[in-house]
């Protein structure tokens, strides 16, 4: 079932999104060579409580941390632990808070240090697709037309592999919601796009092929032939014309941008 949101409802979705995108930029400030996946974990675990959330990954269906934090090559759902984040590798971190009853739920690929231009690249363009995304989550649009917006831009135009088995979804008082949202589709099909309906828009898309497979844990998602995956996603409210976005990468993008030890050459 697809719950449409109230405005007072809206607006307390937007507290919870932008308390994600608050604890990303705080994450942000700190990313370096050197630092663990758990210590990411942890300070994030830290700041949602010190505000008077809680992490909603932590215990969902069993996920044993705060976070996702997928380095390289893992798409999705990677887990916090003793992984020491080196010059050149990748790292989507995935947050999501629960607060005054609705859930705020994104994510942002960061660059630690030097890279090639191979995955610059994949990283600046995963991040376009996603606004590409957005700009079709408008009222009378279908859930096809954002789906193929974000598979035009990466599969066809750069041959990049979109992800198949996980998709972004609707958000609200649960985590994740109807209707789901592929990151590949056909123009006019699927849900037509009602006003005040909340999505987490989230392309995950991988460097070589679209195939993946989960690890031992039950939850890690990894690309199949080992080349990195980049994941972003986004808090939007459909609305005529124009979507909402309730979260804000701005403000991750200007701490990304003032560590030295972080690469935002891809703007």
């Amino acid at each position: 079932m697809i719950h449409y949101k109230t405005e007072a409802e809206i607006a307390l979705l937007k507290e919870s999104a932008m308390l994600v995108s608050k604890t990303l930029t705080m994450i942000a400030a700190e990313l370096k060579a050197g630092i663990t996946t758990l210590q990411i974990d942890k300070l994030a675990a830290d700041f949602i409580r010190d505000n008077k959330a809680v992490p909603s990954f932590l215990n969902f269906r069993g996920y044993p941390y705060n976070t996702c934090t997928s380095v390289n090559d893992v798409v999705v759902h990677g887990f916090p632990g003793n992984t020491i984040l080196k010059e050149g590798d990748i790292i989507s971190v995935d947050i999501g808070v629960y607060k005054n009853g609705f859930h705020g739920d994104h994510a942002y690929t960061f660059i630690i240090g030097e890279a090639s231009e191979e995955i610059i690249q994949l990283v600046k363009v995963t991040k376009e697709s996603l606004y590409k995304g957005i700009e079709k989550a408008v009222a009378g649009n279908r859930i096809g037309d954002i789906s193929a917006a974000i598979q035009e831009h990466t599969e066809k135009k750069y041959g990049y592999g979109v992800v198949r088995e996980l998709v972004g979804h609707g958000l609200g008082k649960q985590m994740h919601e109807d209707p789901q949202v592929p990151n590949y589709g056909k123009r006019g099909t699927g849900q037509k796009l009602k006003e005040n309906l909340v999505l987490a828009i989230e392309p995950m898309i991988n460097l070589g092929v679209k195939e993946v497979y989960t690890a031992d844990d039950g939850w890690t998602v990894r690309t199949k032939d080992g080349k990195p995956s980049v994941h972003f996603e986004h808090d939007v409210c459909i609305k005529k014309h124009k979507a909402i976005i309730l979260s804000d990468y701005s403000i991750i993008e200007a701490a990304e941008k003032a560590n030295n030890n972080l690469n935002s050459t891809y703007y």
